[in-house]
């Protein structure tokens, strides 16, 4: 069982987030967003793949401190309906999607983007924009920068589109509740 964290006398405690995701592309942007925002985030990576439960995360957490105001995220492709359906169905976590991967997150730093779209285009704009080889699991010094400097522009396209539907993200859900426990913090 989960040992609880208890707040010092006349401390507030913050909320911890806690990230399940299914690959290394989703790890490094959460890594990428924890140093930004130093909120204290665990990135629970590939353990089951598509097979996550409700059970599979009670027992990631298991032997480390958690609190009530801890929030659990599952951040994956929204691409196979029989995945989201099953994602869908775990009810105490956030479900942070984009369909057709996270890169349309990504391309949303530089454009709206409307029409359907796959993953290989997206990898080829977002080469093409940055004018190297986007490569998934790692995240460059330029494509980090943009990441940073036109996350509200992402938000705001983001908003936009029709959630699980393609394209969509609602990525802009996790960064909106980063930004408000940052306000909290500082």
């Amino acid at each position: 069982m989960a040992s609880k964290r208890n707040a010092s006398k006349g401390k507030k405690i913050n909320p911890h987030f806690w990230v399940f995701c299914e690959g290394e592309t989703e790890e490094a942007y959460v890594c990428l967003l924890r140093s930004k925002y130093r909120i204290p985030i665990e990135i629970v990576s590939k353990i089951v793949g598509n097979k996550i439960t409700q059970r599979i995360i009670k027992n990631s957490k298991q032997g480390k401190p958690t609190h009530d105001k801890d929030k659990d995220f599952l951040m994956y492709d929204a691409d196979v309906i029989q995945v989201l359906e099953k994602l869908k169905s775990i009810k105490s976590t956030i479900l942070i999607a984009s369909n057709p991967s996270i890169e349309l997150w990504f391309l949303l730093h530089y454009k709206t983007q409307t029409a359907h779209i796959t993953t290989a285009n997206c990898i080829r704009e977002l080469s093409n924009r940055n004018r190297n080889t986007y490569k998934k699991g790692a995240i460059d010094a330029q494509l980090e920068i943009r990441l940073s400097e036109n996350c509200t522009k992402a938000c705001e396209r983001a908003k936009k589109l029709s959630l699980l539907d393609n394209p969509s993200s609602n990525m802009n859900v996790f960064i909106e509740e980063l930004e408000n426990v940052k306000k909290t913090i500082y």
